[in-house]
């Protein structure tokens, strides 16, 4: 980094703020705008009705009324991200409102050209992401009450009910509960230069803290998400139409692309906290999934992105431990490295139980004459049986990133 006048900056290698990360909300957007100006009005009305629309089979009609509408009149990043959030859910809606054997190959002019112009002004691909389903969808019902399950809603819903709710805001919960261990990230790096290992060993205790109490917020998910509703309903909404058999030639995006383009759905692959620690502990993923991974990134806000490259090129923490022979500090690192495979182990256990077992039981069900799930719970999709929502065949996936994370703990 180069002071204007080209002389070196003094080493501070990561300012949250540089990269849009808030010191309360880490990698939330804060607080995030839940109306869009008046010309907007539209969007934010069929937004707001989705889930209706999409169960009476009313959406794409009323897509197709949609006035054509410019994003140019959007002003600053709040704007623009509910923006984002608005049309991707819409877009995603659009598509999917048929199941996995009534989808679209076009996305109508009116939606996909402010949602392509939205979508360039945030650097953001036009697809829903993690950072669009979790980042900038939250308020509190009370101004001034905490940041818990219950004093949280999503601003944009989709099919699913209370399920949806509660994984939407669950994964925000784990978001939130990683705030520390970025913080401690930057402290960690700040004490490598300085050569402070009771600083650093403060921080990677921090680090470890924060893992843990990601764990403990994800296993929330069981209380709050039916495993029947998130496979049968929500999944399919998260899907995108990149390593998709159900779109296999990708979508149009009239008026944007004559030819079809393909984008991957929301996945936890991209958040970035994962990918923040991983770089800081240096975790080394095999190539498949670090491929997989690397990709993954193109769908985070470019600040964010830009802040796990500053981690990834700051001096090794792993090297520094290593040739301080310290005992604390190996231990300090190893604890790191131990609650993060754990966190992953706690991810496989609820991807079994919302995906595998919850694919069992609804082939069960498809196998039995007049059973199933019900009108209300829609038909299972069948093409990313044994696949993740972002493309990826998720438990060799897993385990594999789980394995890689393990190994990188230091031995005595």
């Amino acid at each position: 980094m180069e002071a204007g006048d080209g002389t070196e900056e003094p080493p501070l290698p990561l300012a949250l703020t540089r990269f849009q990360v808030s010191e309360e909300f880490g990698f939330l957007l804060p607080d995030p705008l839940t109306e869009l100006p008046e010309p907007y009005g539209p969007w934010m009305e069929v937004a707001q009705e989705l889930p209706q629309l999409i169960a009476s089979h009313r959406l794409r009609s009323r897509v197709h009324q949609m006035p054509q509408l410019s994003a140019r009149h959007l002003r600053g990043r709040e704007e623009l991200h509910l923006a984002h959030l608005i049309l991707s859910f819409i877009t995603m809606g659009y598509v999917w409102q048929e199941g996995e054997e009534g989808t679209v190959q076009v996305l109508p002019r009116n939606l996909a050209v402010p949602f392509w112009e939205v979508s360039e002004a945030l650097g953001l691909p036009p697809i829903l992401s993690h950072a669009d389903f979790v980042l900038a969808n939250w308020r509190r019902k009370d101004p001034n009450g905490p940041l818990e399950i219950e004093n949280l809603d999503p601003i944009i819903t989709l099919p699913g009910g209370e399920s949806l709710r509660g994984f939407v805001l669950v994964t925000l919960l784990v978001e939130k509960a990683a705030v520390p261990g970025i913080k401690a990230i930057v402290r960690a790096l700040h004490a490598i230069l300085q050569r402070d290992e009771e600083t650093l060993q403060r921080a990677l205790e921090e680090l470890a803290g924060a893992i843990e109490a990601m764990s403990k917020a994800l296993r929330r998910m069981h209380d709050h998400v039916d495993p029947a509703v998130f496979y049968a309903v929500i999944r399919i909404f998260l899907s995108g139409w990149k390593d998709n058999p159900a779109m296999p030639a990708g979508l149009v995006y009239e008026g944007v692309s004559e030819e079809p383009l393909a984008f991957s759905g929301g996945s936890a692959a991209q958040s970035t906290v994962l990918h923040a620690f991983d770089e800081l502990l240096g975790v080394r993923h095999s190539q498949d999934t670090a491929a997989f991974l690397h990709r993954m990134r193109n769908y985070m806000p470019p600040p964010h992105r830009a802040f796990v490259e500053e981690i990834r090129r700051a001096p090794s923490l792993k090297q520094h431990v290593l040739s301080s022979g310290d005992g604390r500090l190996r231990a300090a690192f190893n604890r790191c490295v131990s609650a993060l495979t754990d966190f992953r182990s706690c991810h496989i256990t609820i991807v079994t139980k919302y995906i595998s077992v919850a694919a069992a039981k609804a082939k069960a069900g498809r196998a039995e004459p007049g059973a199933g799930a019900g009108p209300a719970l829609g038909k299972p999709p069948t093409a990313l049986e044994a696949k993740g929502t972002g493309g990826s065949h998720i438990f060799s996936f897993l385990k594999s990133i789980r394995d890689t994370t393990r190994e990188g703990m230091i031995s005595a």
